[in-house]
């Protein structure tokens, strides 16, 4: 990596080096990027699975959920 890129980036304001480090990270993913779960990652996808295959009525559909996140916390930007 270019040493004078990075110092531009480090310089920035936290919340600009944040923005950066996300869109970076988009442009890295939408590129086909899929980083490979760790073992408690797998682990806890399994579990939860599980869960919901024994009962799939406690499932809160998305809209719900975001609708409730949106109400306590506002909308985002």
């Amino acid at each position: 990596m270019e040493a004078e890129l990075l110092a531009t980036a480090k310089a920035l304001p936290l919340s600009e080096r944040i923005e950066l480090a996300e869109a970076l990270w988009d442009s890295i993913t939408e590129a086909g990027y899929e980083p490979p779960l760790t073992p408690v990652q797998e682990a806890e996808l399994d579990r939860r699975l599980e869960e919901h295959r024994r009962n799939p009525q406690a499932a809160v559909p998305w809209g719900q959920v975001k609708a409730e996140l949106e109400h306590r916390y506002g909308k985002p930007q």
